[in-house]
């Protein structure tokens, strides 16, 4: 009795330890596989280019319709159209970098329906790593590409009083933000171990998310911006941060220190995301073929 106890407090207290292996050997074999997706694409420089062009064009589209309200408008919502850049360019950069990392997960659905997600289970590697880093599409940098240089002209715009805090929350946003959405790819990914035929819904959370996220949320009915604050929490992307940049108040009336929180918000929904992966995981069962 006493050896199983020791047994089982030995692997109690060696169980962050394994974790934290397990991520580093996740991210070796991501590095790895994204390495030989980046290879392959570059081994047809031209194609690459004209596909990451269509990109960077196609995601500045919706860029292009912001500018043409404004050519009829002064304000959406009360925001200029400096302040509108801004909130597109930190929510575009953002979403830009989770999906470069993390947008092939909306491929699990159909690994799950026709049982090729079996050949990643018997692998040495995790197979969240490997989901991820499935046909790594270089060509996404179009849309951090354009999302930055929106950003950077809302910057060299915007008429703020610049100090050290505010000039750190904007790699505050992009990085959090980008941890948030990615975190939101994962949780997708795992609703799909039940769903199977799900990616429209985790797009709709996805792409849909950074779409809403692009204009202000005074233009959103409250219902709307409190799911997208204490449901969903996409709001800590940019609404948040971007108030204590513009000197703005958040619609909710919520405190000024919230914008501080969206690191906090973003390892929270990564714990979550992590956990619901794991129980999907656990839960899958295979096609029997």
């Amino acid at each position: 009795m006493a050896e199983t106890v020791a047994v089982v407090t030995l692997r109690h207290k060696d169980a962050p330890v394994g974790r934290l292996r397990a991520a580093a050997e996740g991210v070796r074999a991501y590095r790895l596989i994204a390495g030989m997706w980046i290879r392959s694409t570059l081994a047809y420089r031209a194609s690459f280019l004209m596909t990451a062009l269509g990109n960077f064009l196609a995601t500045g589209l919706d860029f292009v319709a912001i500018l043409l309200m404004f050519s009829h408008i002064d304000a959406l919502g009360g925001y200029t159209l400096p302040e509108v850049a801004f909130l597109y360019g930190a929510s575009g950069a953002a979403f830009g970098l989770a999906d470069l990392v993390m947008g092939s997960m909306d491929r699990l659905g159909r690994r799950v329906r026709d049982g090729t997600l079996d050949t990643l289970l018997v692998r040495p590697v995790p197979v969240l790593a490997q989901v991820a880093a499935d046909r790594f599409a270089l060509r996404r940098l179009g849309r951090i590409t354009q999302g930055l240089l929106v950003l950077g002209y809302a910057l060299l715009t915007l008429d703020v009083h610049w100090t050290p805090l505010r000039a750190l929350m904007i790699p505050l946003m992009l990085l959090s933000g980008g941890a948030i959405f990615a975190a939101v790819f994962v949780a997708g990914g795992a609703f799909q171990f039940v769903a199977q035929d799900a990616s429209e819904v985790q797009n709709s959370f996805t792409y849909g998310g950074n779409q809403m996220l692009q204009y202000p949320p005074t233009v959103f009915a409250k219902d709307m911006v409190r799911g997208a604050t204490f449901v969903v929490p996409l709001a800590f992307v940019n609404w948040l941060p971007a108030m204590y940049v513009l000197d703005r108040p958040y619609p909710l009336d919520l405190p000024g220190w919230v914008a501080f929180t969206p690191p906090l918000v973003a390892a929270g929904c990564c714990a979550l995301a992590g956990a619901a992966w794991r129980a999907g995981l656990r839960a899958y069962r295979s096609t029997g073929s």
